[in-house]
């Protein structure tokens, strides 16, 4: 009985470290991966000049910032909407991809990242990140 008693106790402290190791594993494997960074801007003047402004300002400040693979950004498109799920509630959509988890690391203390943030904070009514690996294929 103390036999099958240590047995499942040896195996199941064996099951925890395979566990943990497995998932300590996967935490690193991400910042291999390219790293999609979708920001969407809400403007506290929502006017086309305020619009135009805003993404001059993030191609001066952000567009050559090392470590991005591919650098976009743009107003809303007002004429495409789909009923049941557009959000609508930004003015200004930034896309960036960066080769990894550290690029992006970088990037936000980057003195050009921290001008812009300095300079554009007080138009800002509300900020969205969203940050995504890109699977490989």
């Amino acid at each position: 009985m103390r036999f099958a008693v240590l047995s499942l106790l040896l195996a199941g402290l064996a099951s925890a470290f395979a566990i943990d190791a497995y998932a300590r594993l996967n935490a690193n494997a991400g910042s291999k991966l390219p790293l999609a960074h979708m920001v969407f801007f809400t403007l506290k003047d929502h006017s086309k000049e305020s619009r135009e402004k805003f993404v001059a300002g993030c191609e001066k400040y952000l567009k050559e910032i090392p470590g991005s693979i591919h650098f976009s950004l743009g107003e809303q498109a007002q004429d495409v909407e789909e009923p049941v799920v557009s959000v609508r509630d930004f003015d200004v959509a930034l896309h960036v991809i960066f080769e990894n988890k550290e690029a992006r690391d970088v990037y936000l203390v980057h003195p050009q990242h921290k001008a812009f943030v300095a300079e554009f904070r007080p138009i800002f009514e509300k900020v969205r990140v969203f940050d995504s690996y890109i699977v490989k294929k």
